[in-house]
């Protein structure tokens, strides 16, 4: 799988006609740009905040005021979360509209479908870190929608045990966004990138 990963992102030969940015639209190439982006400004932003309810918010006015770069490293962490998220919805809307989910594609098309989710997701756990107040109104206004959902109460009293904000529900935001979501979402990406190569989806020469 490894392997198969590297390969289609260093393929040994491309056709001239495939070049052409009709031809993918490279919006899967670059939602996955955007999420190394993310990985690599995530890991700087850890060395300065601190996942605690009287500290988390001073962190962030630390790292933007006080540190060289700070605000240019948070901002394009933020700039490259809404690009993750608009690369995904499109590229998503592209295989429908081309119908690129039918046979024999229908097991990534549900890979893809997950990783959608897991975009959505994993947006949603970092926007309550900074705990700002729109951080906390935003979140609240989620877990009110979760509640409606099946099982939505269960969801809610797992991802918040002691209220928005708090210790354990930010200390579990904070483990699902720096660990859980982008470990799975890697796993995923690379499954993905496999069975395109399996099927010849994209680059039937190969």
């Amino acid at each position: 799988m490894f392997k198969d990963f590297f390969k289609h992102l260093f393929p040994r030969v491309v056709l001239k006609k495939n070049l052409r940015i009709t031809y993918t639209f490279c919006l899967g190439g670059m939602a996955f740009t955007s999420f190394m982006v993310l990985a690599v400004t995530g890991v700087l932003l850890l060395f300065y905040y601190r996942p605690s309810p009287g500290a988390a918010f001073d962190s962030i006015l630390f790292l933007e005021t006080s540190v060289f770069g700070g605000r240019y490293v948070r901002s394009l962490h933020r700039l490259a979360s809404h690009g993750f998220l608009v690369l995904i919805f499109l590229h998503t809307l592209r295989v429908i509209l081309t119908g690129a989910y039918a046979k024999p594609r229908q097991r990534n098309w549900i890979i893809g479908f997950f990783l959608l989710c897991l975009a959505v997701f994993e947006a949603y756990t970092g926007y309550l870190l900074p705990l700002d107040q729109l951080a906390l109104w935003a979140t609240q206004t989620g877990m009110k929608l979760l509640e409606t959902a099946p099982l939505g109460h269960l969801a809610k009293a797992v991802l918040v045990p002691d209220g928005v904000g708090e210790t354990l529900s930010l200390i579990r935001f904070y483990a699902l966004h720096i660990i859980v979501i982008p470990t799975v979402t890697l796993f995923l990406s690379l499954l993905h990138f496999y069975y395109i190569r399996k099927n010849k989806g994209v680059l039937p020469y190969l």
